[in-house]
């Protein structure tokens, strides 16, 4: 017994710690990109109208920083996927913020007291409107002309004065609540209340300021990209300069390494894996979004040191063309990366490359081989294939059950602890905005607000899926989170049992939290692992068999 035990110690060393020298040059970051409590104040939205307390559950965003007072405020974040992670938005606008603040010095946020935007002259009302939805979305915004019939049948004398007493009733220094007034406007049908709060919202968020602030930024484009179109093209990509594939990984690597949310997800994956393969011979590892591979490294280095020696390890990757750009090619770089580094550790090891989005396999793509355990490994994917809300197919339920016919014997899930996927637009925004909340806190405990480097994640790797979440529908939202009950139903569903974790992962995963803010949490509920963010959690990890 001590010898066992003596033997999972080395391995759980082996599979969480970081990777020896050799190993750092195969080391490349995976990406892919919860209970807490809101209240929202009550206040009067045209006299008699009230915003009411929401109670959410609610994980990861692209739009760029204005580095001047005119400067133009670029964004891709709108950019919507198809069910195959391709983009399929490709008109564009321009968003100009000239009047977002860069890294206000107090908690101001630029809103000042005189410069309402409300006049008692209905014309030049009309007028501001007007030059407010050129600035915001550009000369070619499809919705300009649509909104010209509407405004001038829309707005009288008397209205003047509601919108007077909505902006009193909001007070000006709370980004947050002007935010919810915005988007319960958006949900309501309320054009021109929209704009008028999202004229106000240009002078209050800034991508370089206190952690509403740069979320709110995000936010705001996805509301306008809301209102500026309707069904199936409500999402449209916004313009936007793309960064260079070995940028874009390189912001992906700096995610990685501020917040430990994809550590935790791989760690607690990679632990559950370990133990149920740790008398095999011969090894089949399915991962269904493997990205860059980085969540592999540790594991070959840890069947490596496994007393009696490693067992054969064949791993399929699953992946599209989203991953294939940051990258900078095709799952063959993967590959070699991989088989290098299992060559460097002597691991007998194959690689099996199948290039297509995960609700497009079939059992044919997956290369399956008698005499081997397999382990099928979800990691923050799952939410991205369409359920019965989106398609008839329901890809997200049909890919379990072909799974479980596999008789695999362990899968992993990490996924957001968030509620997003069904939910109308007004409770999804607030789910957004709390979740994200919390994420944009923990990274600014790590990185300084006018950091260039955190700029670029927040642009790059995070704005794009608020964005999603916020401006699109239908099979154009592919940021479809759950929460874990709802996974749990649908694993059972397909007829898998829950799969223990391993005391080991638990112990690990804390070690690893001590080198990161104290206000991160962890905690074990119901066979589960949740990492959180002070009372929001944010990660859940579990396993099945």
């Amino acid at each position: 017994m001590q010898a066992s035990r003596r033997r999972r110690t080395t391995m759980s060393n082996m599979l969480y710690c970081e990777p020896v020298q050799k190993a750092e040059a195969y080391y490349l970051p995976q990406f892919q990109t919860l209970e807490s409590h809101l209240s929202y104040i009550n206040g009067s939205l045209g006299g008699n109208h009230s915003f009411q307390t929401y109670r959410d559950r609610y994980c990861m965003l692209e739009a760029s920083s204005a580095t001047g007072s005119n400067a133009v405020y670029h964004s891709p974040s709108t950019a919507s996927f198809s069910s195959n992670g391709s983009t399929t938005c490709n008109q564009e606008s321009q968003l100009y913020l000239s009047d977002v603040r860069q890294s206000p010095e107090t908690t101001n946020y630029g809103s000042p007291i005189s410069g309402s935007c409300i006049t008692d002259d209905v014309t030049d009302f009309m007028h501001k409107l007007k030059e407010l939805e050129t600035a915001m979305l550009g000369p070619d915004a499809d919705f300009q002309e649509s909104y010209d019939n509407s405004l001038a049948s829309s707005i009288a004398s008397s209205e003047i004065d509601s919108w007077r007493q909505m902006m009193l009733a909001i007070p000006r220094r709370d980004l947050k609540q002007v935010l919810v007034a915005c988007a319960k406007a958006v949900s309501d049908g309320e054009l021109v209340t929209a704009q008028v709060l999202i004229s106000e919202l240009r002078q209050m968020v800034s991508v370089s300021g206190e952690p509403i602030q740069r979320l709110g930024a995000y936010i705001l484009e996805g509301l306008v990209a809301r209102l500026g179109a309707s069904g199936s093209s409500i999402c449209k990509s916004l313009r936007c300069k793309e960064p260079a594939s070995f940028e874009l990984l390189s912001y992906m690597h700096v995610l990685y390494e501020i917040c430990p949310y994809f550590k935790f997800g791989y760690m607690s994956a990679n632990g559950a894996i370990a133990e149920a393969m740790k008398d095999e011979n011969r090894v089949h590892i399915i991962d269904f979004q493997i990205a860059q591979g980085s969540q592999w490294v540790p594991m070959i280095q840890a069947f490596a040191a496994r007393p009696g020696g490693p067992p054969h390890i064949r791993i399929t990757g699953i992946d599209d063309s989203t991953s294939a750009y940051a990258r900078g090619g095709g799952l063959d770089i993967v590959g070699k990366r991989l088989s290098k580094l299992a060559k460097t550790f002597k691991v007998p090891f194959e690689f099996h490359p199948a290039a297509m989005s995960g609700s497009d396999v079939q059992l044919k793509n997956l290369g399956i081989q008698p005499g081997e355990a397999l382990a099928v490994n979800f990691a923050f994917t799952l939410h991205h294939m369409p359920d019965e809300s989106v398609s008839t197919e329901n890809h997200r339920d049909r890919l379990l059950r072909m799974v479980k016919n596999l008789n695999p014997k362990v899968v992993t899930l990490v996924e957001q602890e968030s509620n997003t996927n069904t939910a109308a637009f007004f409770p999804r925004f607030l789910e957004t905005l709390d979740y994200y909340s919390a994420m944009f806190e923990s990274i600014d405990m790590t990185l300084p607000r006018g950091h260039k480097e955190r700029i670029n994640v927040e642009q790059h790797c995070l704005a794009r899926d608020v964005v999603n979440i916020i401006a699109c529908e239908g099979i154009e939202r592919v940021e479809r989170h759950e929460l874990l009950g709802k996974w749990k139903s649908r694993f059972r569903m397909a007829g898998f049992n829950p799969y223990p974790l391993s005391s080991l992962v638990n112990a690990t995963i804390k070690t690893l939290l001590e080198s990161y803010s104290d206000k991160y949490r962890l905690e074990e509920r119901d066979g589960a692992l949740y990492l959180g963010w002070m009372n929001r959690d944010l990660v859940a990890s579990c396993a099945w068999k």
